[in-house]
């Protein structure tokens, strides 16, 4: 399980953001973030949008720290990035209903 997460430096809605990413497939990415707490609407075409406050609590999980331009590019050699305009493919999108993919509702 690998996943990566950029500084937080997009700014947003007041506040700073990092990008949540796999390089093995959206289903890691969405158990990882269901397990730190990030809502399912936070997830956006190939990643998770996390706000500041939850970065360290990121990387103690386990996300591996890179800068943004190594995380687009890990992304896209993986071929799960999704720029804008394209549609998700199937088994992109976050677990319906906001459910973990164990049935428990995610916090938040």
């Amino acid at each position: 399980m690998t996943l990566y997460i950029d500084p937080p430096t997009w700014p947003g809605h007041g506040r700073l953001w990092s990008h949540l990413v796999s390089d093995v497939s959206f289903e890691e990415l969405h158990a990882f973030a269901a397990a730190i707490g990030c809502p399912p609407r936070a997830f956006e075409r190939d990643h998770y949008d996390v706000p500041e406050a939850h970065y360290a609590d990121a990387v103690r999980a386990g996300a591996r720290e890179i800068g943004s331009k190594e995380l687009v590019r890990r992304l896209t050699a993986a071929g799960l990035r999704r720029p804008k305009g394209r549609p998700a493919p199937t088994g992109s999108l976050p677990p319906a209903g906001g459910a973990t993919p164990t049935g428990r509702p995610t916090p938040g």
